[in-house]
């Protein structure tokens, strides 16, 4: 069971009813919006622990509902949308969704992804734990698998599973080109539905995550792939 606060925003009243009937199902409470504005009024209201969320609304664009989203929590989101091409995930991902899910979908899918994103979702951690044995240490940068933690310059990364498993392999090889489909398949222990465009995606969200702690090791290959700098292992 997820026992968990998910708030559903779709103008759909069918597909509300449906997805709002799955969840239930799991034993969570489910919160309806049919507009960005009614979605934005809960999220302020409740806490929510999670949002699926379709690209086109009346009022506003699911993809800018998410930017906003992204720019105030660290809430998961996932997309439900008729626009389902693979450009419409890579969008989707760009601005901060942790999955994509295109319509018509199965009930089954939609829990066992959303148990996914949950299931990723790394929440920040304010304290700084001891190191467990099961680390990969380079300068600032500290990848404890045991905790399944990522530090730099001391403060806590908030990676997704994917995230984490692809800054792992290049960690675990720091110098080594990667291909993406390299990339993407030590990042599939967890996410079968990642590819190798969007392993760009991914890669951008680690560095801005990296940086926000002055840290920027993950170098750009061109025509190759991504190789994880040593020296750059360092905060300003």
């Amino acid at each position: 069971m997820l026992n968990k606060q998910i708030l559903v925003v779709d103008d759909e009243p069918r597909i509300r009813e449906v997805v709002q009937y799955a969840l239930e199902r799991e034993g969570c409470r489910v919160y309806l919006a049919a507009t960005a504005l009614e979605a934005e009024a809960t999220l302020q209201r409740e806490a929510i622990d999670l949002v699926v969320l379709d690209v086109m609304l009346p009022d506003a664009s699911g993809l800018d509902l998410c930017r906003r989203l992204r720019a105030a929590r660290a809430t998961p989101v996932l997309f439900l949308s008729a626009r389902g091409e693979e450009i419409d995930r890579v969008i989707g991902l760009e601005v901060g969704a942790d999955d994509y899910l295109g319509k018509p979908f199965g009930t089954r899918e939609l829990v066992a992804r959303i148990k996914a994103v949950l299931r990723r979702a790394a929440p920040a951690t304010p304290e700084v734990p001891a190191q467990g044995a099961n680390a990969l240490e380079l300068g600032a940068l500290v990848l404890d698998a045991e905790r399944h933690e990522v530090r730099a310059g001391g403060r806590v990364v908030p990676l997704t599973h994917t995230e984490f498993l692809i800054l792992r392999a290049l960690m675990q090889r720091p110098g080594v080109v990667f291909e993406r489909g390299q990339l993407m398949r030590a990042a599939r222990e967890d996410d079968t539905h990642i590819t190798e465009r969007t392993i760009d995606t991914h890669i951008r969200r680690i560095r801005a995550k990296l940086r926000e702690c002055a840290v920027e090791p993950i170098v750009t290959v061109h025509g190759v792939g991504y190789k994880l700098d040593r020296e750059a292992c360092s905060a300003a």
